[in-house]
Formats: structure tokens, C-alpha cells, sequence
């Protein structure tokens, strides 16, 4: 619940205090890791209704990583 909360923080202070194009969002989809934009990761997923926070991997503002979803070493 914590990540969600902490994601969602992000895409809140990005849409309304900062330039959503110095985010970038790294997402799961399928087998691989997809890096987008922000602004194109919210049309991708339909505003988050068909690609879940869940799987985000990464979030990144420039190159400082302001979120990254641990590993257990199964995937």
C-alpha cells in the first residue's frame, strides 16, 4: 500500500507542480522493461486503467531515481 501511495505522490506533484516531461516511467510488460514519459505512460495506460501501478519498476526525474520497486531475484 506504501508503494501506491508513494507512486501516486509523484504522478500528483509531477502533473501540478512540475514539467511532466522530465519524468520517466519504467513499467513491466510482459517480459521487458518499457521507458516512457509521463505524459505518454498516462495515454498508454488509459490514465492508469490498463497498466497498473503495480507495474511500474522505476520512476526517474532527470537522472535522479525518485522511485524503483526492489527485486526478490525470482522474476
Amino acid at each position: 500500500m506504501t508503494k501506491k501511495g508513494k507512486i501516486s505522490e509523484i504522478f500528483s506533484k509531477a502533473m501540478f507542480a512540475d514539467e511532466t516531461k522530465e519524468y520517466k516511467i519504467f513499467y513491466r510488460n510482459f517480459e521487458r522493461i518499457v521507458e516512457t514519459s509521463l505524459p505518454e505512460f498516462l495515454i498508454e495506460s488509459d490514465n492508469l486503467q490498463t497498466i497498473p501501478i503495480s507495474r511500474i519498476k522505476k520512476i526517474k526525474k532527470n537522472n535522479t531515481i525518485l522511485f524503483e520497486r526492489k527485486t526478490s531475484g525470482v522474476e
